[in-house]
């Protein structure tokens, strides 16, 4: 069963290319990742030789339709997949759509002076940040979104739009650019999940709300590394952000949880 994933289409100087995750054979294992193709490709030969991509090869790149078209009749668009999808995969690509998505508007305002937040909404603490033995770490989603980040820097991309641009984003430790902000326990000083009161409606997270509008002059200043921020709970009314282009949420919906 080929797994296809089909990130999205790019208009280039000379024909539309597609941004598409597969499955790819390497020293290591099978992996799978983003490729660039354009009509005409043979997912066969991309994937390194892999049987289940044997004889599909890439028939048109329609941009307007946001569509793709194969050989064995089978059509994506955009944000669309085919195989296996576990959860842990769907958050994956979802944090890696969501750092393409920022990426896309960061480079369109860089030299306008305007710096560019993403908000990622998740479930619990636990995935963002794990506590162990007195130390803390990543969580789930905090290491996906490392390699996923890491991934699109390194991916030739045509990201660097210029020698500044690339410059500011390569200055920028991939571990200092995100940041959690919850509920703190004032005991242990460690970020909790808050709790939430169904009947009135409210968060319990004036910690975390704080956090970011007491330091909101700071955030928004680019000597500030954190582009990235992941919360438990929708933001507050009172904070008006316009810095924020992208918001992404990686958790179940809740129809007693206002959004």
């Amino acid at each position: 069963n080929s797994y296809l994933y089909l990130s999205s289409i790019e208009i280039s100087k000379h024909a539309p290319v597609e941004r598409i995750e597969m499955e790819v054979k390497q020293a290591s294992g099978i992996k799978r990742i983003v490729k660039r193709l354009t009509k005409g490709g043979r997912l066969f030969d991309e994937s390194g030789g892999l049987a289940q991509y044997n004889n599909i090869v890439i028939n048109d790149i329609n941009a307007n339709t946001d569509t793709v078209s194969f050989s064995n009749g089978l059509e994506l668009k955009s944000g669309e997949a085919t195989g296996n999808m576990d959860e842990p995969m769907l958050r994956r690509i979802q944090i890696r759509e969501a750092i393409y998505a920022h990426f896309e508007k960061e480079r369109e305002l860089f030299h306008q002076g305007i710096k560019v937040l993403t908000l990622f909404f998740i479930d619990e603490v636990a995935k963002y940040r794990v506590y162990r033995d007195n130390e803390e770490e990543g969580g789930e989603y905090a290491r996906m979104f490392e390699d996923e980040y890491q991934a699109f820097i390194n991916e030739d991309n045509g990201l660097f739009i210029s020698p500044d641009y690339e410059k500011h984003v390569r200055a920028i430790d991939v571990s200092k650019t995100h940041n959690g902000y919850f509920s703190i326990d004032k005991k242990t000083k460690r970020m909790v999940d808050s709790d939430f009161d169904k009947k009135e409606k409210t968060s319990d997270d004036v910690d975390a709300y704080d956090l970011i509008l007491k330091h909101k002059e700071r955030l928004l200043s680019f000597d500030e590394p954190v582009r990235f921020i992941f919360s438990h709970s929708a933001l507050r009314e009172g904070w008006d952000n316009p810095n924020v282009f992208v918001i992404c949420f990686l958790k179940h919906r809740d129809k007693d949880i206002p959004r």
